[in-house]
């Protein structure tokens, strides 16, 4: 679900940078022959995960939910010089596509993909992450967040997406209280009250809860 009026949403992405003709092929490919293409991060939300990189400059970037590639590509985008962003998704079907748009890219070296059960990579990844992007299962939010928390750097930032549900956080927009709805919205309000983040929720497409840690 998109929050924006359709023409002012249209508006927003013709006065943003366009895609890379390599993130427009992807995008196209993903729409055409991958299930749930809604879960591709798209043009306007790509370009604000390359802001956030290009505004920090990491060594390190975990992404917990790679898909097709398009978000990881749009991170690795402000990759510092040594720098090296770590992927990971369980679905094993979609890593030679991955793959391939990494290696057109130019980014073997830069991005690393994992395929497996995210809470059993994360722990072998002996890093400090200075930004970390969640976008996987929406149940085990809270478990990644609590993983990977000690291990961000301090002035680091979590970005999680997907944290407006399609609008069913708010109770007018949905018919009853689901349980998905219920777990986004216990990690809301996780992220909120803990101390050592300082949080903003970004109306997005389906919404980026960025906490910076202090």
């Amino acid at each position: 679900m998109d929050f924006l009026d359709p023409d002012l949403h249209a508006y927003s992405e013709a006065h943003t940078t366009p895609e890379t003709p390599l993130l427009h092929r992807l995008n196209r490919e993903t729409h055409l022959n991958v299930m749930k293409p809604r879960m591709l991060s798209g043009h306007l939300q790509g370009r604000t995960l390359a802001m956030f990189s290009q505004m920090m400059r990491p060594r390190r970037i975990l992404e917990i939910g790679t898909y097709t590639g398009y978000s990881a590509l749009c991170l690795a985008e402000g990759l510092a010089e040594d720098g090296v962003l770590h992927t990971i998704d369980v679905n094993d079907e979609l890593e030679d596509m991955v793959r391939k748009y990494i290696s057109e890219a130019g980014l073997e070296e830069k991005i690393q993909l994992h395929i497996g059960q995210a809470a059993e990579v994360i722990p072998t990844l002996d890093e400090q992450w200075d930004l970390v992007f969640i976008d996987a299962d929406k149940k085990s939010n809270g478990l990644y967040f609590d993983m990977v928390i000690d291990r961000v750097r301090p002035g680091g930032f979590i970005l999680t997406d997907n944290v407006l549900w399609s609008g069913k956080v708010v109770e007018k927009f949905r018919p009853k209280l689901d349980k998905d709805t219920e777990l986004v919205l216990d990690f809301n309000r996780k992220v909120h009250e803990d101390p050592r983040v300082e949080n903003l929720l970004l109306p997005i497409r389906d919404g980026i809860l960025v906490a910076r840690k202090k």
